[in-house]
């Protein structure tokens, strides 16, 4: 249990839930392999739930408050999460895709107050959305293995709550928010080393409300039966927003483990 002096509770929760409000925020996995007698008729799909284990660094200011730093590793964000769901969908038709990857955080914490005249407990509930929507083109194929290039844009959304309980402040409560979106462009492919494990990865950049927006992966892929595939790798993202004194510079890195579905 942590304790913050009363001059000091909004600095401190805004520092609590800023670093782990960013657990969450990701592109897709790439396109996974088709059936090789499939790849050249009709549309082909895939969903892919998936799961990253990201640590967070950089600076994030809300409230009116200057930016404050945060580090923060898996770990420590993990034991406050409430909800987390990461997905992707994506479709394909010869060189063609058309792709989406939603992620969704829910992360809250409730603290005591060391000298509770104004209030005896805090809680902070920090929310995190991100959507992304696009398109590719296989600029090189050869059966299973391709390289795409993509264009898109991201969505993202991030919200801080301060809830008082007791004291002089008791039920007060504030709210700050953030909606963007940003426009991003790069590459993805897919390189079979064996009939059933391959290669895969992606990089794209780009930006808009957002001064930047990146987003890089690599990873080794399984495939386990033709409806079915895992993947293991590690991914670094960023992203530069700042607005209206709302500022969010963070960079997201850890290791990202998925299945992907056929059909």
């Amino acid at each position: 249990m942590k304790f913050f002096s009363a001059g000091s509770i909004a600095f401190a929760s805004l520092l609590t839930i800023s670093l782990s409000a960013k657990a969450a925020d990701m592109p897709f996995i790439p396109s996974q392999p088709q059936e090789s007698s499939d790849t050249t008729s009709g549309w082909h799909f895939n969903a892919s739930p998936y799961f990253w284990a990201a640590g967070i660094s950089g600076k994030v200011g809300q409230f009116g408050l200057p930016p404050a730093s945060l580090d923060s590793s898996f770990g420590d964000i993990i034991k406050d999460l409430d909800f987390s769901f990461m997905g992707v969908a994506e479709g394909r038709y010869d060189r063609y895709s058309i792709f989406s990857d939603i992620m969704y955080t829910k992360i809250s914490e409730q603290d005591s107050i060391a000298g509770r005249l104004l209030a005896k407990d805090i809680g902070v509930t920090s929310q995190t959305f991100s959507g992304l929507v696009g398109g590719g083109y296989s600029v090189l194929m050869d059966g299973r293995n391709h390289l795409d290039v993509i264009a898109g844009a991201r969505v993202w959304y991030a919200s801080t709550k301060l809830s008082f309980g007791g004291g002089l402040l008791d039920g007060v409560s504030r709210k700050d928010s953030a909606t963007w979106v940003d426009a991003v462009a790069g590459v993805r492919g897919t390189y079979f080393l064996t009939d059933q494990l391959y290669l895969t990865g992606w990089a794209n950049v780009g930006g808009g409300q957002a001064n930047l927006d990146w987003d890089v992966a690599g990873a080794l892929g399984y495939q386990i039966k033709n409806n079915l595939s895992a993947v293991a790798g590690y991914r670094a993202m960023g992203v530069d927003y700042s607005r209206d004194g709302f500022v969010y510079d963070v960079v997201q890195k850890g290791p990202i483990l998925g299945l992907v579905f056929h059909f």
